[in-house]
């Protein structure tokens, strides 16, 4: 069996070849970012579908992990199991959010609702706003993982967006809405690791959150055509954006985070409504009435057409807000205990129990409730033609399994990664170079933690503590920086692959995702770059 390279040895080996010690954290760092610069290039210069690039993500983890970060064969056992309960998490959402869109499609309600907010508003750019930013963000609110991509995607390509564009603008808009999403559940990540309290964490993360809710509204708007559209679309941004980023803060603020993301959600599809009724955006009598010749007939009302995502909206609401619902719900987990592990180079991984899944109570399954529901719902008014159930069942596999072989491939890199302390050396190491100016890199940390998990929530868990105690060191605001950090982990949301392959998954971009995260990844790197500037700013003027 191949021993794993001596880390003192091999330390004593670059000094004898005349390396210096920066250079010799310099080679360790490079290697630490291996698999992530394996995976950028495999996708974005070569095009590879995301399954592929993971995998060899992956392998280069494994080898570098075990050559040079003291990974042993237990280690890595313990690292894989914890990835793979982790993509079950994640994929227990991903099947159910494609069977839900399937049973949706199936009927032709993408079509109908396609063709209400054509009757709504005519103008494309702000068509994208409404769909790409403003219902993403609130099914980020109540659904959470992969859900506004996997749904707001086949709504975008029937108002006749192109694949691409139907990926990208709901990844660039949802992304202000994950931390206090989904019951706030990346936020109590973020309490729950660092300790503190979340009325102290609450009002900083609450403002750069705010920002990233603008920033996020004018990506949107800029991805569909340049400056153009963004000159067209700035007075609905900025009156979009300050109803949710505002409805998001105040609750924040007020204790009420769990609630926060969801409400704003809300009130953001009323802003819409408002926006839409304005003289520059609505359709002349003429347009309706062209809609009508060129539509013909709807071949159902829109009431019936969106009712299954209304179906969603009080199913997650009753799941999440009704006590004892909550509780029913979740009294069956699966969890596994994982025993404390010792790298060869020392580093402790400590016990604990690994990615806990509710049944019942997962998001996944509130997909499933929605789902037979729907799916009875329309049945009953006869909108299945003979067949439908088997052609939901195999457009679903056949989008579901080349995104969960690139999901767990992800997944078990990124555990690899963080397991045997690469992920923490990455970390560490952009702390200790910019040291003062380091604001301006905490929303990157953020970031790249959920980069290689997909996961806010992870990325908090992951530097949470990593940023509290370097802006301690610092002498830096740790309410500012912890902040920024789980901000930056919201946008990088924009850009994880993992993501990316589930928005690709629903519209036809299964194998192609390198484009679609090349895109992203631009987008993201502006606006994490911008709140990193906002955040330096911050602290230069004296913020505690």
């Amino acid at each position: 069996m191949v021993q794993p390279i001596n880390i003192g040895c091999w330390l004593n080996f670059l000094r004898e070849m005349g390396f210096a010690m920066t250079d010799m954290l310099l080679i360790r760092w490079l290697l630490a970012f291996s698999p992530i610069a394996v995976v950028l290039i495999m996708m974005i210069g070569f095009k590879w579908s995301g399954g592929r690039a993971g995998a060899a993500g992956w392998f280069t983890a494994l080898v570098v992990s075990v050559l040079f970060f003291g990974a042993n064969p237990r280690l890595l056992a313990f690292a894989q199991l914890k990835g793979v309960l982790l993509s079950l998490y994640v994929l227990y959402i991903v099947w159910m959010a494609l069977a839900l869109y399937n049973v949706v499609n199936e009927t032709g309600a993408i079509e109908t609702i396609g063709m209400g907010i054509r009757r709504l508003t005519e103008n494309k750019p702000l068509q994208l706003l409404i769909l790409g930013w403003v219902f993403s963000s609130f099914l980020q609110g109540v659904a959470g993982f992969g859900v506004p991509t996997a749904v707001v995607g086949p709504l975008l390509m029937g108002l006749g967006f192109p694949a691409h564009l139907a990926v990208v603008a709901p990844s660039i808009g949802h992304c202000w809405s994950v931390n206090f999403g989904t019951l706030g559940s990346s936020f109590q990540a973020l309490i729950a690791v660092t300790g503190l309290d979340g009325f102290f964490l609450a009002p900083w993360s609450g403002f750069f959150l705010a920002a990233a809710t603008f920033l996020c509204g004018l990506g949107v708007a800029h991805c569909y055509n340049g400056m153009a559209s963004l000159k067209q679309m700035l007075m609905a941004v900025l009156v979009i954006g300050t109803v949710m980023a505002g409805t998001q803060y105040v609750l924040a603020v007020a204790g009420l985070w769990t609630l926060a993301g969801f409400v704003a959600g809300m009130a953001g599809m009323a802003a819409c409504l408002l926006v839409s009724r304005l003289a520059r955006f609505r359709p002349s009598p003429a347009q309706l009435a062209a809609q009508k010749i060129a539509n013909g007939p709807p071949k159902m009302s829109l009431g019936l057409a969106v009712s299954a995502y209304v179906i969603l909206i009080v199913v997650v609401c009753t799941a999440e807000l009704m006590g004892p619902v909550h509780k029913f719900l979740n009294f069956l987990s699966l969890s596994f205990y994982f025993p404390e592990i010792i790298s060869d180079l020392g580093r402790v991984v400590p016990a604990g129990y690994g990615k806990k899944i509710s049944v019942f109570g997962h998001a996944g399954a509130l997909l499933v409730y929605t789902s037979l529901i729907s799916y009875a719902v329309y049945a009953v008014k006869g909108c299945y033609r003979p067949g439908a159930v088997k052609s939901i069942i195999a457009q679903t596999v056949k989008s579901g399994v080349p995104t969960s072989i690139g999901i767990v491939s992800m997944v078990c890199f990124a555990l690899i990664m963080d397991q045997c302390g690469m992920t923490y050396l990455l970390a560490e190491g952009i702390s200790r170079v910019f040291g003062k100016a380091y604001p301006l890199f905490t929303p990157a940390v953020g970031a790249l933690g959920a980069f290689m998990t997909g996961s806010n929530t992870n990325s908090n868990v992951v530097f949470g503590m990593l940023q509290k105690q370097t802006a301690e060191l610092a002498s830096l605001s740790v309410a500012v920086i912890l902040g920024a950090q789980t901000a930056g982990g919201s946008l990088g949301s924009m850009f994880a692959p993992a993501k990316i392959l589930v928005g690709c998954s629903t519209v036809g971009l299964s194998g192609k995702e390198g484009p679609v995260l090349a895109t992203t990844l631009k987008y993201g790197l502006v606006i994490t770059g911008l709140l990193g500037v906002i955040a330096f700013l911050v602290v230069l003027a004296g913020a505690r």
